[in-house]
């Protein structure tokens, strides 16, 4: 089986793991301390603050940019729910544009639906890949509006002028399991303002800033020293790790481009995606449907996902919300009818990408 993604440990996590298991200090110590220094350091950011999800990261952001009810939210209709739920979480509004031809939320969307509610924007850098976002500055700097940063997917992104993910506004990395980065779970906030910082370690731990002394009603979002310590080999690693995520989507882009029905994503330069998921789109003039091809791989043992298999709003729960506000998302709406992501993970053979690309050319050549 070639699975969509796996996660390998060496010596160098359990000696990591291990050394919080004999220190007897197993949260919010020296591990998370440092995990948080080279977190910063990917986003070139001042600082950056731990926490226990992306999800948390989201919420605990729109919190101390002070979004809450009343306050409108524009997003990506074409992402996680996480996105949306940290919105709604605050208490504030959800609109959504639409995206553009790389997935990612288009700013010539997001203006029309600025209005005097409007409080912050939240980007999504979809599949690995850097939003537009000095479009997305200028807008916030225009609309006075604030800007949180949907990373979950984009650790060591860039735009194409080289400036990193996360230094935009407020950064929200994932290092869930599947991420490019793991932690198993965990979270953090990258950030330059000093104030911003102190006010996201305070909320994070119950409103302390000292010990039994409550500023304000918090949150346990803490991130575990043993979480830290796995993810804290693999900031060593990262530059190898997505050269080969990289070299990987180019050979899939190289074997698959010339199929009728079936496109591939464009290659940036490297920068500018980091490979989180090869994305290729199925559409009408194709051989088989989308489904019909996810039997085909299954059969043939190849893992593949639907990211996503409906644009975020499109289900009961959140069409019937009062705080989900729909205007219409007919790119994103087509994308999620057409999209299926192939593996591009960093431990694929050269036969197993020669595997996916024959067996995808079997069952789509015309």
């Amino acid at each position: 089986m070639i699975p969509i993604s796996t996660v390998r440990f060496g010596p160098e996590h359990e000696k990591q793991v291990l050394e919080v298991l004999r220190s007897g200090h197993l949260a919010q110590g020296k591990k998370v301390a440092e995990f948080e220094a080279l977190c910063a350091e990917m986003a070139g950011t001042r600082a950056a603050v731990a926490v226990n999800s992306g999800t948390a990261a989201l919420v605990l952001a729109l919190r101390v940019l002070g979004v809450g009810p009343g306050d409108e939210v524009i997003t990506s209709p074409f992402t996680f729910a996480a996105t949306l739920n940290a919105i709604l979480e605050v208490g504030a509004t959800a609109r959504f544009g639409d995206i553009d031809d790389t997935f990612n939320l288009d700013p010539s969307s997001v203006e029309p639906l600025i209005n005097s509610s409007t409080k912050a924007l939240m980007p999504v850098h979809l599949y690995g890949r850097a939003a537009q976002m000095d479009a997305f500055s200028n807008i916030a700097a225009s609309h006075e509006l604030q800007i949180v940063e949907d990373a979950a997917q984009a650790h060591f992104a860039a735009t194409e002028t080289g400036q990193a993910v996360g230094s935009f506004g407020l950064g929200c990395f994932s290092f869930y399991a599947t991420k490019n980065l793991t932690s198993g779970e965990g979270g953090v906030i990258t950030v330059d303002d000093p104030e911003i910082e102190e006010s996201m370690r305070t909320l994070r731990n119950q409103g302390m800033r000292q010990r039994y002394q409550y500023e304000v009603p918090g949150y346990n979002l803490r991130l575990t020293d043993l979480a830290a310590s796995i993810a804290l080999p693999q900031f060593g690693q990262a530059k190898k790790m997505l050269n080969h995520r990289y070299q990987n989507a180019l050979q899939l882009s190289e074997g698959l481009s010339e199929i009728q029905g079936l496109t591939t994503p464009n290659i940036p330069d490297p920068q500018t995606h980091v490979w989180h998921q090869y994305t290729v789109v199925l559409d009408s003039s194709a051989k088989i449907n989308r489904e019909e091809f996810a039997e085909t791989l299954t059969e043939a043992e190849i893992g593949y996902g639907f990211y996503y298999p409906r644009t975020v709003y499109d289900y009961d729960c959140y069409r019937s919300h009062p705080r989900v506000i729909i205007d219409g998302s007919p790119s994103a709406e087509k994308a999620a009818s057409s999209v299926i992501s192939l593996p591009v993970h960093p431990h694929l053979s050269t036969a197993d990408i020669e595997y996916i690309v024959d067996t995808t050319t079997a069952v789509l050549k015309v």
